[in-house]
This record gives C-alpha cells, sequence and structure tokens, in this order.
C-alpha cells in the first residue's frame, strides 16, 4: 500500500456519464428494464459536456480537503470518457486529460473507475461465470446459456478491455485504479494477475481496490459504514445523496453534520473516505453538493492535526465517539458529536495525560482519573468544552499524553 492512500483520509467519488441527460441510473437502468435500451443510448447524442471545467473541479476537491479523486473513465454500460480506439461507444473527445492535469495541479493523486463488465459490448455477454446455478436466470446483457457459450467471443472482450486499459495506463497514469463489475466473472475468467501487470508496466506503484480481486490493496465498503472496520486499509464510497450520479429527482442530501460524522467515524477506524459527487451532463457539479464538499473542507482544515498523518484511534467502548491517534502515538484525538451534558470519560488509558485542549481553539479544559484497581486503571475524566469551544458539527479534543498509547483491555479484578 502507498502511503499517500492511507493519509488522504478524503477522496472525490466522481459518477459521470451519458445517464446525466435523462437523470436515470447509470447502466443498471437498462440492464433491468427500467429505461429502455435505445432511449438510454441515445443519451449518447445529447451529452454535451459543455461546462465541463476540471481545473474548478480539482479547485473545489482540494478546498473539500481531499487527497484524491476517481472518475468513472467507463462504466457498466460501456460509454468511455476519453477517444479510445477500441469499442464504438465513446465522446469522440477525450475529457480525461483535462481532469488528471487538473488534479496533478493541485497535488491531488489520480484514480480512474473501470468497470471489468460492458453490458453493451457485442462480445461481452458470450460466457457465464463458472459454478453459477442452472436455476439462475440469465441476463441478456451479462451473460449467456451454458449451450451457448463461445470462447472466442470471449477473447475478443479480453482484447478489447486490454486495449482500453493500456490506453488509461499509458495516457494517464493513474495513482490509483478502482475497478468494478467483479461479479460477472471469475478471477480466472477476468484474468487479473494479467491485467494487474499490464497496468503496472506503466504506473509500478498503482493501487488496486479490491474489485481487483486477489490483487486488490484495499477493501471497498459501499454506502454502509462498517459497524467493524476492516483490519487493513480500507475506504467507504458514499454519496452525497441517495445516486451516484446525476439524478433531477434526487434531493435527499445528506446535510453536513451528518458527512462530518461518516468522514469522523471513517478516518477513526482507519479508513479513507471517498465521497460521491454526480455532475450534470454539461459537467456542472450541483451546488447543494459543492456546498457540502466545501463545508466539509472548512471542519477538515480546523482540525488537520487530529486527521492528516493519524491513524486509526480507540477500540470501541473506550470512548463515546470516534478518535483519531496521532503517528507518534503519542496525541490522542477524540470527537464529541453531541454538545456534553457533564464530564467526558475516557476508559481503559494506562498512559497519563498531561494535557487536554480543544483543536481549533486551543482552550485547555481540566482532567482528573477517579478510581482503578492494580492493573485495572481508573477513568479519565475531562471538564466539558462549552460556548465557542464547541464546533457545530463536531468537537475535537486533543489529549497530549505522556509517553505512546497504552490500553488496558481487560476485565478487572474478580
Amino acid at each position: 500500500m502507498q502511503p499517500w492512500f492511507t493519509d488522504a483520509k478524503l477522496g472525490i467519488f466522481v459518477h459521470w456519464g451519458i445517464y446525466a441527460v435523462d437523470g436515470v441510473q447509470e447502466s443498471w437502468s437498462f440492464y433491468d428494464d427500467i429505461v429502455p435500451h435505445d432511449r438510454y443510448m441515445s443519451q449518447l447524442d445529447r451529452f454535451t459536456g459543455a461546462h465541463y471545467d476540471p481545473r474548478a473541479w480539482a479547485d473545489l476537491f482540494a478546498r473539500a480537503g481531499a487527497g484524491y479523486a476517481v472518475l468513472t473513465s467507463r462504466h457498466h454500460d460501456g460509454v468511455a470518457l476519453w477517444d479510445t480506439a477500441y469499442g464504438d461507444l465513446n465522446l469522440g473527445r477525450d475529457h480525461l486529460t483535462g481532469y488528471a492535469d487538473a488534479l496533478r495541479e493541485k497535488g491531488l493523486k489520480v484514480g480512474l473507475y473501470y468497470s471489468h463488465s460492458d453490458w453493451n459490448h457485442p462480445d461481452y455477454a458470450s460466457t457465464r461465470k463458472p459454478g453459477r446455478p442452472p436455476e439462475m436466470e440469465d441476463n441478456r446483457y451479462s451473460e449467456c446459456s451454458a449451450e451457448d457459450e463461445d470462447l472466442e467471443a470471449w477473447e475478443r472482450f479480453l482484447a478489447y478491455r486490454d486495449g482500453q486499459i493500456r490506453e488509461l495506463a499509458s495516457r494517464y497514469r493513474p495513482d490509483l485504479m478502482w475497478f468494478d463489475g467483479e461479479w460477472d466473472r471469475s478471477e480466472e475468467q477476468w484474468r487479473i494477475k494479467e491485467l494487474a501487470a499490464l497496468i503496472r508496466s506503466y504506473s509500478p506503484d498503482v493501487v488496486f481496490n479490491a474489485r481487483m480481486l486477489s490483487e486488490g490493496d484495499y477493501a471497498t465498503p459501499e454506502q454502509g459504514a462498517p459497524i467493524e472496520p476492516p483490519a487493513g486499509p480500507w475506504e467507504l464510497c458514499l454519496t452525497i445523496n441517495d445516486s451516484w450520479g446525476y439524478q433531477h429527482h434526487d434531493h435527499n442530501h445528506k446535510s453536513l453534520t451528518q458527512l462530518v460524522r461518516y468522514f469522523a467515524e471513517t478516518i477513526g477506524g482507519g479508513g479513507n473516505l471517498l465521497l460521491d459527487v454526480g455532475p450534470m451532463e454539461d459537467g456542472t457539479i450541483p451546488q447543494p453538493q459543492v456546498e457540502r464538499l466545501e463545508g466539509l473542507g472548512e471542519w477538515i482544515r480546523k482540525h488537520a492535526e487530529a486527521v492528516y498523518g493519524t491513524v486509526r484511534g480507540l477500540p470501541a467502548g473506550h470512548h463515546y465517539g470516534p478518535s483519531t491517534l496521532s503517528a507518534d502515538r503519542r496525541t490522542l484525538y477524540l470527537t464529541l458529536f453531541d454538545i456534553p451534558r457533564s464530564e467526558i470519560g475516557v476508559r481503559g488509558l494506562v498512559t497519563p495525560v498531561r494535557k487536554v485542549t480543544v483543536l481549533g481553539t486551543g482552550t485547555e479544559l481540566a482532567h482528573r482519573v477517579v478510581g482503578g484497581l492494580h492493573e485495572a486503571v481508573g477513568v479519565l475524566w475531562i471538564d466539558p468544552p462549552a460556548g465557542s469551544d464547541l464546533d457545530p458539527h463536531a468537537t475535537v479534543l486533543a489529549l497530549e499524553l505522556d509517553g505512546e498509547l497504552e490500553l488496558y483491555r481487560g476485565s478487572g479484578r474478580f
């Protein structure tokens, strides 16, 4: 795993494609026969990108505090955002060069989303996943019956896939490749190891998400915040409203306070938040999403010390809220989501606390340890912050420790 990824904390997911023209669900709307296929594909001729400004995107993502972004170079519908020489479905122009250049100008890492599956390619539905139960209903866009399998057609599809991946890897040298659609076939059918080697031949330090199967570098939970965070590197991909791509009717945006909570809980569990925006077909990011990214960025800047350069914090049970820990393990950062009505308790801290301050204001809070017997340590009680020391979304306390963090995890004396 590349160090930049685990320290990024925030990435921006961008779902942009022809589905934004009519505001329908990306790819799945024709796959599930919600929108007729010909109507879905008619969006290709109506997609303009007229106000696409990748530098404005990059500037917004940087203000949000992100370390990287991931753009859908090609979703399951097979429509490419660059002028690919492979296949017939592309926008006739390159939308990726400006994106990659703009991100790098702002010091952000470049991520590209690419779907293993392509439900529009004539050779894609030429085989099926091994072991698939015969009673499972076939979908004409993704698979064929066992007696109709055509392995030569599948080889043609893989050659097309490899051609597009070679273009992406050689032209844009992505720092991260975010794959999707892996469920349709087996690792052997996808030829994952060969695919990874192809990309690494151009970008040796590329990071892969878990949907590159055995070659994946980190876990990718989607939409649902994990109760038990993954043990290694991970990333929660989350929409700001209920949709990945732009949908006209979806105004159910998460509040800024909710997004701050998602973010704090994610980094407290050692992960990154990959927060999704869905630009309109002209390339404009909807204003409610812009406002939330800017608001999240303001909160992150105020509490940057507790965000960047930190690792996952206390296990559950020590503090009622998320926390992070400085890389040297000598400063513990506690997040308070609600206005405390009384002292804040922290259990199991073996390492003495030198000082407690409110991050962003510097106000020092009194603290004391009560109780404890033998190896079972007492409870640290911290006076509650009040007034201007309280952040409207989440308040962070910095606990300066007298040495590296050591915790008591026992059950006490019986």
